[in-house]
Parts: C-alpha cells; structure tokens; sequence
C-alpha cells in the first residue's frame, strides 16, 4: 500500500509540473491580434495615455547603457522617464547625464536624493521619483530591465476595469558561463513559469522588474509609502491591489533582463534572499515550494519503485526525464534562451532548491547592493495578524 501512496504522489505532483508548464506555454504564446486593437479592447479612453517611468538606479552594470538607452526608444508619443539615484557620487550619473543629453526633447530628468521611508533601499530612492512623475499611469522599472520598444503598450493593453497593477518577470537572456544558465534555470522556466501559472489561474502576483500602476490605487492608500509595509515592494504591491479589490496582472510575455556572466554564489546568494522574502511575506504558499521541483518526486517515485518491486534507479531517471524534458520543450517553443545545457542546469537548480528553500526557513538577513536588511520584521508583523 506504501508503494501505490508514493507512486500517486510522485504522478500527481509531476503532473502539475506538466500543466503549469503546459499553462505557461500558452499564456505566453505569440499572440496575432492587433496591439492597438487590443488596447482598444481594454477600455482604455485613450488609446495612447501619457505614463510617467521611475527608473531606480544604484552603481554601473555590464549592460546600463543599454537597459538605460532603452527608455528613451520606446514607441509611444507621451511618456517622461525618471531616473532616480540615491548619492552623488554614484557611478552611475555620468552615463545617465550622456543619455539624458543625447535627448533634445527634454523628456529625461536625473532625481538624486535619499527619503529613508523604510528599510527597503529600493523604494526610497524611487519616493522622489514617484512625487515628480506628472501622469497618472506609473512605472517602476529597475535599472536591468531591457524595455522594447512597445514596453509601455504591452503593459497598458493588460488593464482592464478590475486591474490595478499590470508586471513583468525578468526574462534572463544573453546568458553567459554556467552561473548565467543556472540563473536562466531560476528565473525563465521556474519562477516566470510559476508566475504566468499563478496569473492564469487569476491569481497574480507582483513582481518588482517592471511594475505599472494606475496612480489613483497608491495614492488612496497614503501614497507610495503604504509599499513599504513588507520589506519587498512587489509583496506590498500585491497586498495593497488585493485591499483595494482589484488584481494583479502580468503582461503577455515576460521582458528581457541581459544577464552577462554570473559566479554560482552569486546566483545561489541571490536565490536565498529572494526565498526569504518570499517566505515572509507569504508563509503558506513558500511552504508547498519545495514540491515545485524534481527532487522530491525522484526521491518518492525511487521508492514506490522499489517498494513494487520495480528500480529505483531506472524510476528516478524516468522521473527526472518526465521533468527536464517538457521543460526544455517549452523553452524552445516560447523561444527563450534555451541549449544542451539547459536540462543540466534544471538539474543543478532542483537539486540547489530543497538548500535554498530551507535557508529560506531559517535566514532572516541579507545583504542587498552592499545595504544590509532583515526580513524579520516583516514575518513579526505576519506573525502578529495571525494572532
């Protein structure tokens, strides 16, 4: 009896795997309707509104210039881009000062400038910018987000009357060395996966890459410093157009975020911080992760195996295949960065998970772009709604 309760365990959860991957392949296709036609469909009055862009900036990366450069290519008539540093000496400012002065229409301003509303650097520096943005459609963009060139259309054709938040996954591309491919593992075909999976189902969740508002949500809720109620500003986000009886909603396609080359510590040290802040802020879902990846079905489908009578060995590579490959199926349909590597780095990246989600349960600390920070206060204040 053991051996069929493991057998239909191991079935069930890689079947949700294959739905969720099946789920995303068809969220994310390639869709043939009109953009504008679309748009129109989406109640929008205007069908080209202006938008205000926050782009928060700290230090010089591999791609700045491009990620950056960017925002000033988009096709839309009306939009001003804010650039937002927090000191003065930041690398950073001479690229945005050449950037901003190869613009002759004006329609970039440097914001430089600290408001220490909360313990997220993040959010802080994006406070200026959000005050001097004169539209009433908001995005917050980080500084690595690579925005094509219908970036804003993409995002406004998404909201409709019951939407207040429309997001992006990073989509990592340009991946370079194994550390790039094992971060392409986490973030295109695990977490993006999961997010699109969770938005299918109605059940959207914000995601800080590419964020934009209807301004009218945050500012009935005090401004955008009712976002720093959590410690990640995707996770006030998600709460706070939930409280305002609306939802969150992702785009059609996740936008690019060049990776370059990535050390393996980096990318694991990257995964524990966002494991504990997803753990703060929503326990009970973070609990079930660790049966999102392989290991746990290859460990149980090798035991009902042996428990029938069958290998262990042979049901956990049949396990372990029924996992990797309509992966990297569905990786090479939607066209994302995709190689003979890729089902190596699923490996590598399920065998890291069950780690990280455990140092997820037992770290509070962290350190962000060289800020140190704590999720403890935030699970204190989960911990107290509770009760």
């Amino acid at each position: 009896m053991t051996g069929y309760i493991a057998a239909a365990f191991c079935a069930a959860i890689t079947f949700l795997n294959i739905f969720s991957l099946a789920l995303t392949a068809w969220r994310c296709r390639v869709r043939r309707e009109p953009l504008a036609g679309r748009m129109k469909a989406a109640g929008l009055e205007n069908h080209a509104p202006p938008v205000s862009i926050v782009r928060p900036l700290c230090g010089l990366e591999t791609f700045s210039e491009q990620t950056l450069r960017s925002t000033f290519e988009l096709d839309h008539p009306d939009y001003e881009v804010l650039f937002c540093v927090q000191k003065k000496t930041d690398p950073i400012i001479p690229l945005v000062e050449k950037l901003l002065a190869e613009q002759p229409e004006g329609r970039g301003r440097l914001l430089i400038g600290d408001d220490p509303i909360s313990s997220n650097p993040k959010l802080n520096n994006c406070v200026k910018g959000w005050q001097a943005a004169k539209h009433p459609w908001v995005v917050l963009s980080d500084s690595n987000v690579l925005a094509p060139k219908d970036y804003l259309q993409k995002m406004l054709v998404r909201f409709g009357h019951d939407v207040g938040l429309v997001c992006s996954p990073p989509l990592g591309v340009a991946p370079e060395g194994a550390g790039a491919w094992l971060e392409c593992a986490f973030l295109n075909s695990y977490q993006a996966r999961w997010q699109f999976t969770s938005d299918a189902l109605g059940m959207g969740y914000a995601q800080g890459k590419s964020m934009m508002w209807r301004r009218e949500i945050v500012d009935r809720a005090g401004g955008i410093g009712a976002l720093a109620s959590e410690i990640a500003e995707d996770a006030a986000s998600t709460k706070l157009v939930r409280a305002a009886g609306m939802k969150v909603t992702l785009v059609d396609r996740p936008f690019d975020q060049p990776l370059g080359k990535r050390g393996l510590l980096a990318v694991y040290r990257r995964q524990t911080r966002w494991a504990r802040l997803r753990r703060a802020s929503f326990s009970h879902l973070y609990a079930a992760e660790i049966f999102s990846t392989s290991v746990p079905a290859i460990l149980v489908g090798a035991f009902a195996a042996r428990e029938l009578g069958f290998s262990p060995w042979a049901a956990a590579a049949a396990v372990a295949a029924l996992w990797v490959i309509p992966e990297a199926l569905v990786n090479q349909r939607l066209r994302w960065p995709a190689t003979w590597r890729s089902p190596i780095a699923f490996l590598l990246r399920d065998l890291l998970f069950p780690i990280i989600w455990i140092d997820g349960w037992l770290g509070d600390d962290f350190e962000w772009m060289g800020n140190p920070m704590t999720v403890r206060e935030t699970a204190d204040k989960t911990l107290d709604r509770a009760a």
